[in-house]
């Protein structure tokens, strides 16, 4: 008997592409003036699901993501890669949401799927960097958590235990837990595949499906593939069962008072001769002003 994975990504802004334009006065990020990209270290959760199923045979890589119409192309970047089954969670009614919104809408979505066994998502993204949906998800279903893990040391699926390998501020220590289980995956380990030329070739069409129709649990059962069309669920509030004020807005308790741009301009260009005196007063003038250390 496989295992159920289940692993949640987001298309995120480019931080790499800061404009001033970058937030609304509202304090919410101004998506549509930044491009968006397949959150990286989603990528790196989504390569460790597919680890695990080539590990443990009979398992499904299903993969959810809640935003914008838009946010189907990480859906299908997924199924290029090899995901099993992909669904957008999307609906007016999510927008705005901060964690605390987000992640309740992520636990009905994955309640929706029924029976999972490991749940994986990057330790944080890069549009926020709170690093709390992953741990808040696992709070409110009630499982348990290894966060910042880079290596999956052992997997018993019969003995239903799991020993990763997280990463700790000087070091790392690995932890050992029952399933089910959420783990955050970082950048450090499971460098992503490239997508499939065959699946690209398969679901460049694929679309979304709008319906609150029951989750198909052949998926969960059988070996059987996507069909070529209408592959990517769509799932709005009433399809999750979710609570309209707990998401979007009126589920966030996070307000963001005010916003200021930042902006680091050089004063000037100093020269320092290359000698191990000179370099040592540089450094000892970065300590004190805390520029290091």
């Amino acid at each position: 008997m496989g295992l159920n994975l289940i692993v949640l990504v987001k298309q995120v802004p480019d931080t790499q592409n800061i404009s001033g334009n970058a937030m609304k006065e509202d304090g919410t990020v101004n998506r549509a003036a930044l491009p968006a990209i397949f959150n990286p270290e989603d990528l790196h959760a989504l390569e460790a699901a597919f680890t695990i199923r080539d590990s443990v045979p009979g398992s499904k890589v299903h993969v959810l993501t809640m935003g914008p119409p838009s946010a189907v192309q990480v859906l299908k970047d997924s199924l290029y890669r090899g995901a099993d089954f992909v669904a957008l969670i999307s609906d007016r009614r999510f927008a705005a949401a901060d964690t605390l919104a987000t992640s309740y809408a992520l636990k009905c979505a994955i309640e929706k799927i029924g029976s999972y066994d490991i749940v994986l998502c990057g330790t944080q993204a890069i549009d926020g960097d709170t690093a709390q949906v992953g741990p808040q998800t696992a709070e409110k279903l009630g499982i348990n958590q290894i966060t910042c893990i880079s290596q999956i040391v052992e997997l018993d699926p019969e003995k239903r235990s799991i020993t990763a390998r997280r990463s700790i501020e000087g070091g790392y220590e690995k932890v050992k837990t029952g399933l089910p289980v959420l783990l955050t995956v970082n950048g450090e380990g499971f460098p992503p595949r490239p997508p499939s030329a065959i699946r690209m070739m398969t679901y460049k069409n694929a679309t979304t499906e709008m319906s609150s129709a029951d989750y198909d649990e052949t998926y969960l059962t059988s070996g059987a593939e996507l069909k070529s069309e209408n592959t990517i669920a769509l799932w709005d509030i009433n399809a999750i069962n979710a609570d309209p004020e707990s998401c979007g807005l009126s589920g966030s308790p996070t307000k963001v008072r005010n916003i200021d741009m930042v902006v680091l301009k050089s004063e000037g260009i100093r020269m320092i001769e290359n000698t191990e005196e000179a370099i040592g007063d540089m450094v000892h003038e970065l300590v004190a002003d805390h520029t290091l250390g």
